[in-house]
């Protein structure tokens, strides 16, 4: 069941956030795009920006409305909420009889998202299932966190998650989920609650019982979004990938990649980090931070006697197969949601879609 309140009314769901004292991550328009951040109130909100996204393009654009979710996806992920960039694990000083360890305790505040989509949601899931029981970090942030779902109304033509199995609606996975709507005559939002946290914050904001051409209104709005995405063959990618990791295609991707890494620290899902050590200069005090890395990274496949993946071709292949193929064996699915974020900050505007398309191709000819 939905409930429907008026724009005006949405600050009484930020008043109830801060009640609980949750720290309020949500949209903000800062440095020429839409990023996730912390937020204090409504006003914070990015209130008639759009973004426009394409292959290597990105750009904000003021929409004709005053719609305060009226973008696709942000600049950033909110993995780097769950998942930090750095984290220092622990600290050392020398003492007259050794080293002094000190075990860091990184701060889990309570963070409720605000705007998160479907595909981000999708994402959050399959980090849930490669970290939560393994990341002591990302599972006390994870166990802090609120989340509050925008479905969407539109579509970039960086989007796919149709093809992924996914929705523009949010079907699972938040507390709250919500669907702006605006018409010549109303702007106002359908709200529904998705846990028991959800439902004791969705008892705070006076609201009323969706009418039913409320809910057809929204139904419609998602369905057009929906269509708005071209639909892709992603069924048999897992098989074709392995399959063609001789492919002639990737020595032809070779000569545009940049190898930069764009990609993994743009996409939801990849999680790879990698360990520095730190030390002052009196050589007294040293610190461990655990940081993101990515498979385009050479020191990354760096094992005793050399690097394993020397060439941006073999790298390229090795994300793009462990993406949409190996993940399937490791974690029964794919590792990609269809967000398109990885084709929006490739510099180069390589698509995954249109690469495995590439190796379809090379294998019939």
């Amino acid at each position: 069941m939905s409930n429907s309140f008026k724009i005006a009314r949405l600050a009484e769901l930020f008043d109830a956030l801060s009640a609980e004292n949750y720290s309020i991550i949500a949209p903000v328009k800062k440095n020429d795009a839409i990023l996730y951040d912390e937020v204090s109130s409504v006003d914070d909100l990015p209130k008639g920006w759009t973004v426009k996204q394409n292959a290597g393009k990105y750009h904000l654009q003021k929409r004709d409305d005053e719609a305060l979710f009226g973008y696709n996806l942000a600049a950033n992920s909110w993995k780097r909420f769950l998942h930090p960039p750095e984290v220092k694990l622990f600290s050392a000083s020398k003492t007259s009889d050794g080293f002094e360890v000190v075990e860091s305790e990184p701060e889990a505040p309570k963070q409720a998202f605000i705007g998160v989509r479907s595909c981000e949601l999708k994402a959050i899931e399959i980090q849930d299932k490669v970290l939560l029981e393994n990341d002591e970090i990302y599972r006390k942030n994870r166990e802090n966190s609120l989340i509050i779902a925008v479905n969407c109304v539109s579509a970039q033509p960086t989007c796919f998650c149709t093809s992924m199995n996914g929705s523009p609606e949010a079907k699972s996975g938040y507390d709250l989920s919500v669907t702006e709507i605006i018409n010549e005559a109303e702007h106002y939002f359908l709200i529904r609650s998705g846990s028991d946290k959800g439902l004791e914050i969705l008892s705070q904001i006076k609201c009323t019982e969706a009418s039913a051409e409320e809910n057809e209104v929204a139904k419609s709005e998602i369905a057009n979004a929906a269509r708005q995405m071209q639909k892709y063959d992603m069924s048999d990618a897992a098989e074709l990938l392995l399959n063609n990791l001789d492919s002639a295609y990737w020595d032809k991707i070779a000569e545009k990649c940049l190898a930069c890494g764009n990609c993994t620290m743009a996409c939801p899902t990849c999680f790879c980090t990698t360990i520095e050590d730190v030390t002052d200069l009196t050589g007294d005090n040293t610190e461990r931070w655990r940081k993101w890395d990515s498979c385009f990274s050479l020191d990354f496949s760096y094992i005793h006697g050399g690097n394993v993946r020397k060439s941006a071709k073999s790298r390229y292949r090795q994300w793009i197969t462990h993406k949409l193929s190996s993940w399937h064996e490791q974690f029964g699915e794919s590792g990609c949601t269809g967000c398109g974020s990885c084709v929006t900050w490739c510099p180069v505007e390589i698509d995954i879609r249109d690469s495995l398309q590439k190796i379809r191709e090379a294998e019939n000819d």
